[in-house]
């Protein structure tokens, strides 16, 4: 079966930064192997677009470039913000807010971000809003290790059932 629309793909990879010889930042194998139904936006386009038609026991290597991948690097997605909003019953939590923590945050529409602490002045917490990955050029290497049709179930939830889902 060829992995197109709807197909609940399974696989594992190596990821590394820039090239094949680049730093390790990632890797899956056979015993946890990425599942994701394919088409149904839980993953990169262009991650996707270069796993069409493949089949199990195929393997893979390609690279993304960041605007491909999770964007450029962006200086306006850097910004202070005031320490009183950190505060919980009055106090701030300093271990919290170490440089280089990673905090779940919430903007003004309600939108879930991931904010990296990069530092604390005074009054202000400055923070990172960019993805870990943006700037970045992805070298992807695997195996599609499995590929089979999505239940309606899946397709209407837009995730894979099993391995821990509970809907």
């Amino acid at each position: 079966m060829e992995i197109s629309n709807n197909k609940v793909v399974s696989l594992t990879y190596t990821l590394k930064l820039d090239h094949a010889e680049g730093e390790l930042v990632e890797k899956v194998d056979k015993t946890e192997p990425l599942v994701f139904i394919y088409g149904a936006g839980m993953m990169l386009p262009k991650f996707e677009e270069n796993l069409t038609n493949k089949v199990v026991g195929d393997g893979f290597e390609f690279t993304l470039g960041s605007t491909d991948a999770y964007g450029d690097y962006q200086l306006d997605m850097v910004v202070n913000l005031p320490l009183d909003i950190f505060k919980v019953d009055g106090k701030v939590d300093y271990e919290m807010l170490k440089e280089g923590s990673m905090l779940p945050m919430m903007d003004n529409q309600g939108n879930h971000l991931q904010g990296k602490v990069l530092g604390v002045e005074n009054d202000t917490v400055r923070m990172d809003f960019n993805h870990p990955m943006s700037g970045k050029t992805l070298h992807f290497t695997g195996e599609i290790v499995g590929v089979r049709e999505a239940t309606e179930e899946e397709l209407s939830h837009g995730h894979i059932h099993g391995d821990g889902c509970d809907h």
